[in-house]
């Protein structure tokens, strides 16, 4: 991976095309090395998320190139390598994993579903309103908390309609969308037992998004 976080900061410094052209062996030396890591990490979590099997890597990994379109930042490559991993691949809109690899500390690994539509969103506060005390029970588990904290995600500043003020969940009925994260260093990101301790904050991530999975389906 060392090899990786030096061409992505090489490549922060010098997002231009040119530059990406004349160093096109190290770029795509790298990313064969990144998918042969996502070729790895799908082999760890298909043990437990068996739906995973048919997945192969280039289902997981987001392009480097950036969409400009509509963006006042016109430099056309991302700065970091990323995947997803869920039912469906990258382009999936259910529950998953995201593994994202950037020089300068900023490397994570999260999940859950970022910004439903609306009527997933409803679907998942509805199973939040019946179920709030399994939700709550996934979010304070002691790894859960370890790992990722809190709960992340945009939330409304006003009380969701359709719900009461006093609502025991209110303020997870708030959540517009459902993802946790948890930071990589670049020293953890070099170390040899990354793909195990993945594998192991992944696993703690899981009952989460069950629990968002069995709601939208």
């Amino acid at each position: 991976m060392q090899e990786t976080l030096n061409f992505l900061t090489a490549l922060k410094e010098n997002n231009q095309r040119e530059w990406l052209e004349a160093h096109k062996s190290t770029y795509e030396s790298t990313r064969k090395d990144f998918s042969d890591f996502v070729s790895q990490v799908l082999k760890e979590i298909i043990v437990f998320e068996p739906t995973f099997a048919p997945l192969e890597p280039k289902d997981c990994i987001f392009r480097l190139y950036r969409d400009v379109r509509f963006s006042k930042d016109k430099t056309p490559y991302k700065t970091n390598y990323s995947a997803y991993f869920a039912e469906g691949g990258r382009k999936s809109t259910k529950a998953g994993y995201y593994l994202h690899i950037e020089p300068g500390n900023k490397s994570m690994l999260a999940g859950g579903i970022y910004m439903p539509m609306p009527e997933e969103l409803k679907k998942i506060r509805q199973e939040i309103d019946y179920n709030g005390e399994t939700f709550t029970t996934i979010l304070s588990q002691p790894d859960f908390v370890k790992y990722f904290g809190k709960l992340s995600g945009s939330t409304l500043k006003t009380i969701p309609k359709g719900y009461a003020a006093d609502h025991p969940s209110i303020e997870l009925l708030k959540h517009k969308d459902f993802t946790v994260f948890h930071q990589l260093t670049d020293a953890e990101v070099v170390k040899p037992g990354l793909l195990q301790h993945i594998s192991h904050v992944w696993k703690t991530l899981k009952p989460l998004n069950d629990f968002l999975n069995q709601a939208v389906e």
